[in-house]
């Protein structure tokens, strides 16, 4: 743990707070321990407000749709996953025997989730102070950069316009799996055109599974288009 400590830039008074924090429910389960699900569930919470009270601040000519945008962005599963693998938190994750035989160490969900329970964590043992300071400090440059491309077109709306270059076309999204807790839900959509299916992706909302199944969508286009 002195690791992650070091990692993160913050001792925990508390070490067992930071232990719960690594701690999946599949170990809980399997050990009859706390797992990190309640402190996600405040992480959550806290994530949403530090960032939001940042990206009013640090960019105040931003209109209200446009910093809701870039917290989306930013206040995602894809973010928290690029933290959580560059503070090696999957080296430090508790998990149960099969959710680590199946990569669970590397599962973006699962470490995404771990972050938001480190920040919990840090929040019940020091303080919003630094709390807050963990989560600009790993989230700032991403926060730039979507600041910087918040006018940019969607997902959704550079796919619909690539399909539709040579005509109308049906486009359909389709939630087709749903999972996790009422306070952490993760959707799988999948997306269509004419019927036939050209990828899915994964998110916290539909709207967001959908985006990044736009996204996978455009990805795959790209790489078929760069092979012929």
């Amino acid at each position: 743990m002195e690791k992650v400590e070091e990692s993160i830039g913050y001792e925990f008074k508390n070490k067992q707070l930071l232990k719960t924090a690594l701690t999946h429910t599949s170990y809980s389960y399997e050990h009859n321990t706390q797992s990190n699900e309640k402190l996600e569930f405040l992480g959550d919470s806290i994530l949403e407000f530090v960032s939001s009270r940042y990206i009013y601040a640090k960019y105040p000519n931003l209109r209200e749709g446009e910093m809701t945008k870039v917290r989306a962005t930013v206040v995602c599963e894809e973010s928290l996953y690029k933290v959580a693998k560059a503070h090696n938190f999957g080296d430090f994750l508790y998990l149960g025997k099969s959710e680590m035989l199946t990569g669970g160490k590397n599962r973006p969900a699962i470490l995404a989730d771990s972050v938001e329970a480190v920040i919990a964590a840090i929040y019940l043992d020091g303080g919003l102070e630094y709390a807050d300071k963990f989560i600009i400090e790993n989230l700032k440059d991403a926060i730039q950069v979507a600041t910087e491309n918040v006018g940019v077109k969607d997902y959704k709306t550079v796919l619909q316009e690539k399909l539709q270059v040579n005509g109308d076309v049906k486009i359909e999204y389709e939630i087709i799996a749903e999972k996790g807790p009422d306070h952490d839900k993760r959707f799988e959509a999948q997306v269509s055109c004419n019927n036939k299916v050209l990828a899915s992706g994964i998110g916290r909302s539909k709207k967001d599974a959908e985006m990044h199944a736009a996204k996978k969508a455009l990805e795959k286009m790209k790489k078929e288009e760069s092979s012929k």
